[in-house]
């Protein structure tokens, strides 16, 4: 076997040709087609804008860039690689939904690829016809009317997150957890989930955990010279590949623990209703093809897999909102009392009589988008906007925390404020889009579960608990800590202390009922 260091000399010199060449490419892209590249940082020498792609905080970080450069573009390079945010709604609408044929590409790195998710994960896919067979699956099972479907079990779900809460409402951000990934594990496989030790669980944070910083531009030196990703995970600094290959190992474990599962209920005769098991049955008696199998198994990992951590972080925000707008929360109890009134939990027809809960749920989703920059896009052809040269190949970033945080759209858009969602005569105004669905054919299509798991988990917390900041052993109120924790892609709240408690010693009885009920 090779020497480490024998290794690693013949990968330098390997990587020094990549530098030159990309930066020969870097140098004459622009000029050869006669137009500039957008607004961007001024590059350094060799390395071009590499140090001025941050690991985290990138949302804001270049909404500040874009103002000091007077644009709603930025634009970076570095050894050949090409990265565009985009930092304006109107923008993004004419790049990634009317030229969506251009934009709908991922940019096809090797630790998406050694991880496993460009295989099983529909989000991570390259555009093409695999891509549209999985697409088209999940358009058929989550679209508007089948998410109707699956109000049952998202109704049992957050039933138990609120029985949970009565019992130990100190323990909020793992009953938050469970509830994230609970749903969607439900609704593809009957698999209930319980504990933050179930494997399922430990499966997807560890998943996800190491991804998300290998998939941030910078996040690892072979998604920038490819040739690096036959270095050897035991080759001292190959730190990405080690990451990327322990991911792997999870991913697989994300796609077995269900789907071993809910063979053996459906063999046993004790699977619960889900997506999958209703396949399988379908596959022992009138028979399945591979194809529909494999994109059916695809989307069910892609739908618990993009759900969990996006629902934790939104519900995360939720309640440190009603926490430091205490009259916001009150405003949205007075409405459910009045609508809903107390004698029974809220339900999903309650949602076009709720405007105020609506606005809340807007609010949130807008204050702090769960992915602040989106899921990177990916040019598949050269292309031209506003007198600007955006080369084939390059990455985009729909940033959605600058497009909700637009001073020419909403008014203090740092300020938390239901408000803004409702015209001079007290209805809801026509501002219903959440960006943080995404945008174009690569738009998140769980979205109508999505926004209803969220609206529920809302009004029904709402609905049942006054939240109000914590005290002390002494009575003393519990500072709250109000920081966000940037992991990259996704901005989680970071955890603190305040007081969950019923408003009424009636909630616990209906949630109780409700559970039964729901079984």
């Amino acid at each position: 076997m090779d020497s480490p260091n024998s290794v690693l000399s013949a990968f330098a010199g390997l990587a020094i040709f990549f530098v030159l060449k990309k930066l020969l490419d870097t140098l004459l892209g622009a000029k050869k087609y006669g137009r500039p590249y957008p607004p961007g940082p001024p590059p350094k020498f060799l390395i071009g804008n590499a140090l001025d792609l941050p690991l985290k905080d990138s949302a804001k970080h270049f909404r500040e860039v874009g103002k000091e450069l007077d644009s709603d573009l930025v634009f970076l390079t570095a050894l050949g690689n090409h990265v565009l945010f985009i930092n304006k709604r109107e923008i993004a609408d004419e790049l990634l939904e009317r030229r969506s044929k251009i934009y709908s590409s991922r940019t096809q790195i090797p630790t998406t690829t050694i991880m496993g998710w460009d295989k099983h994960n529909v989000a991570m896919m390259d555009y093409g016809e695999e891509w549209r067979l999985n697409r088209k699956a999940c358009q058929q099972h989550l679209n508007r009317r089948h998410a109707r479907a699956y109000e049952p079990v998202q109704l049992r779900q957050v039933h138990k997150m609120l029985d949970n809460l009565l019992r130990a409402p100190e323990d909020f951000f793992k009953h938050n957890e469970i509830l994230s990934i609970a749903i969607t594990m439900d609704i593809m496989y009957g698999y209930q989930v319980d504990s933050l030790e179930d494997p399922a669980v430990i499966a997807a944070a560890k998943n996800v955990a190491l991804a998300i910083p290998l998939l941030m531009p910078g996040g690892a030196l072979m998604n920038i010279f490819p040739i690096l990703k036959h270095v050897p995970s035991w080759v001292p600094g190959a730190m990405a590949r080690k990451r990327a290959e322990e991911c792997a190992f999870w991913n697989n474990e994300l796609i077995r623990i269900p789907l071993e599962h809910v063979k053996t209920r459906v063999g046993s005769g004790t699977a619960r209703p889900s997506v999958i098991s209703d396949m399988l049955r379908r596959k022992d008696t009138v028979g399945v093809s591979e194809q529909e199998e494999r994109v059916l198994s695809n989307m069910a990992y892609t739908a618990y897999s993009a759900a969990s951590d996006t629902t934790m972080s939104a519900t995360g925000t939720f309640i440190h909102m009603m926490l430091t707008h205490p009259e916001v929360q009150k405003k949205a109890q007075a409405e459910i009392d009045m609508v809903v009134g107390t004698s029974r939990l809220p339900t999903f027809d309650d949602r076009a009589s709720l405007p105020y809960v609506e606005a809340v749920y807007r609010e949130v989703m807008r204050y702090n988008p769960p992915l602040s920059i989106g899921v990177a896009h990916a040019s598949a052809e050269d292309d031209y906007y506003n007198g600007y040269f955006i080369p084939k190949g390059t990455t985009i970033f729909a940033n959605l925390w600058a497009m909700a945080h637009d001073e020419e759209k909403y008014r203090e858009p740092d300020t938390f404020n239901p408000e803004r969602f409702f015209t001079e005569n007290g209805e809801l105004n026509g501002d219903s889009r959440v960006l943080a669905y995404g945008f174009g054919r690569r738009a998140c299509v769980g979205k109508h579960v999505a926004s209803a798991t969220m609206w529920i988990t809302i009004a029904s917390i709402l609905s049942d608990f006054n939240i109000d900041k914590a005290k002390d052993e002494f009575g003393n109120e519990i500072e709250i800590d109000h920081g966000y924790e940037d992991l990259g892609m996704i901005i989680h709240k970071k955890p603190f202390k305040c007081s969950i408690l019923p408003r009424s010693d009636l909630v616990s009885k209906l949630v109780k009922e409700a559970l039964s009920e729901g079984k």
